[in-house]
């Protein structure tokens, strides 16, 4: 196996024009981290040369490892191997980008989070933003694959490699841009140098837009609330003062906006409650009983290029027709869904594990005969996807989970290859697949007896 210095290789996160990002297990431990090593792009070598290039990568390092807050990945280790620095981070196997589903054509429509979730991520967001803004420090890249995800849902602000102190400059090439189309400022594409943490603060505004329409603004469509009914002109006013194209008309610091954010959470608070307390005949009909719905059980290896065909999901890999699930809460804290004969664990485990662990917490539901059961095993992809509900809206809200709302990614038996599984985030509503040593949750399924054929 290849390694940098003492840590091994065991695949490719990600490239830019500084340098590449590695997965690596450390060694004896095994335990897992992400490595950024300096291997530039030889165009942006031509136009900034190599000890500036050097010089800014170091900086980056430095700068990350000198704050400490929740909110920012955290730097490990620093060294260089075969002449080339490197440095170690924590690693997380989600990030932002990935659970909206947004893709390098930036443009195409992306997953929805519900609001609760959106104001959660967007806090959180902020909280880092106004620990880094502290130390002078503007970021200038914010945007969905910069925000880490943790196995507890709490967000990670990385990848510095753009930012800069203020009062700081670096020499720069007229050709060369600093930030990502959509998410950077107006006045940072004409002069990046001349950025203030605002800059930072748009980026934050664009994204929130995106999290809760699934797309991002473009004119004349730049009012959130065209596009989710629960959206009202507080969000509108809201956003677009955080992405105002002027920055002297954006929030002025990171504290303000959580103010405003917290605001805007309780407006949201009490709208919920005016709704649950609606009656039942000012939304929805009363739907009609499904019949019995038959799903496959057999575990399978299934391509990325097939999943979609396979599972039955849309381009965003979210279930294209969903279950009209009948649940049925039985003793030991097993649910029984009518509609698919499924027996499920109301909760799995309590914390999120490898495949591996996966696989081990399986067997040992079965060695003790857990709730009277000895078949208990991983579900499919397509036996999870029926679990989905549609984005929640209106009264969507009111309904309590009969799941553990803790558990949210949630192993399947299918692999990807044969290094990787695919996965279902519950909350979010698609599948996703991801290598077998990342940690996820397990919530065991049984058949209920009834011999139901493989759809």
């Amino acid at each position: 196996m290849k390694k940098i210095g003492k840590y091994t290789i065991c695949g490719l996160l990600g490239q830019g024009g500084m340098g590449k990002v590695y997965k690596i297990s450390y060694p004896v431990t095994g335990k897992i981290g992400a490595l950024k090593r300096l291997e530039p792009n030889p165009f942006l070598v031509s136009l900034l040369g190599l000890d500036t290039i050097k010089a800014m990568f170091t900086q980056e390092a430095v700068t990350m490892a000198g704050i400490r807050h929740p909110h920012v990945a955290e730097i490990l280790d620093f060294d260089s191997f075969e002449g080339q620095p490197y440095y170690i981070m924590e690693y997380y196997c989600n990030n932002l980008g990935t659970m909206i589903g947004e893709s390098y054509e930036t443009e195409k429509k992306s997953r929805i989070i519900n609001l609760d979730k959106s104001i959660d991520y967007t806090r959180q967001i902020l909280s880092g933003l106004s620990r880094l803004h502290f130390s002078g420090l503007i970021h200038r890249d914010i945007k969905p694959f910069n925000i880490l995800v943790t196995d507890e849902d709490q967000v990670k602000i990385c990848d510095f490699g753009l930012s800069k102190l203020r009062n700081e400059s670096f020499k720069r090439h007229a050709s060369l841009k600093v930030g990502s189309p959509y998410y950077a400022p107006p006045e940072q594409e004409k002069d990046p140098d001349s950025v203030d943490f605002s800059s930072d603060l748009y980026a934050v505004g664009v994204m929130l837009f995106r999290m809760v329409t699934g797309r991002l603004p473009q004119p004349p469509d730049i009012l959130p609330s065209r596009f989710n009914n629960d959206l009202d002109p507080h969000w509108d006013r809201f956003i677009l003062k955080a992405s105002d194209p002027d920055p002297r008309n954006r929030y002025r610091d990171a504290h303000a906006m959580i103010g405003d954010l917290d605001e805007l959470k309780h407006r949201w608070n009490k709208k919920k409650q005016v709704s649950c307390k609606a009656p039942d005949s000012l939304f929805d009909d009363e739907p009609t009983l499904p019949d019995t719905k038959r799903i496959r059980s057999t575990p399978l290896k299934i391509s990325k290029k097939d999943a979609r065909i396979t599972f039955d999901t849309d381009e965003l890999m979210r279930p294209r027709i969903y279950t009209e699930n009948r649940f049925d809460a039985l003793k030991d804290q097993i649910i029984h869904d009518r509609t698919t004969n499924l027996l499920w664990q109301t909760s799995g485990t309590r914390f999120p594990v490898t495949m591996v662990q996966a696989r081990e917490y399986i067997n040992h539901l079965n060695s003790e005969t857990h709730a009277g059961i000895a078949t208990w095993r991983l579900p499919t992809t397509c036996e999870l996807l029926s679990l989905i509900n549609r984005p929640p809206q209106g009264k969507d809200y009111c309904m309590p989970s009969v799941f553990d709302s803790n558990q949210k990614w949630l192993w399947s038996s299918d692999l990807c290859t044969f290094i990787s599984a695919w996965y279902v985030h519950l909350e979010l509503g698609y599948a996703g697949f991801n290598d077998l040593t990342s940690y996820y949750h397990v919530k065991a399924v049984a058949d209920n007896g009834i011999g139901l054929q493989d759809r």
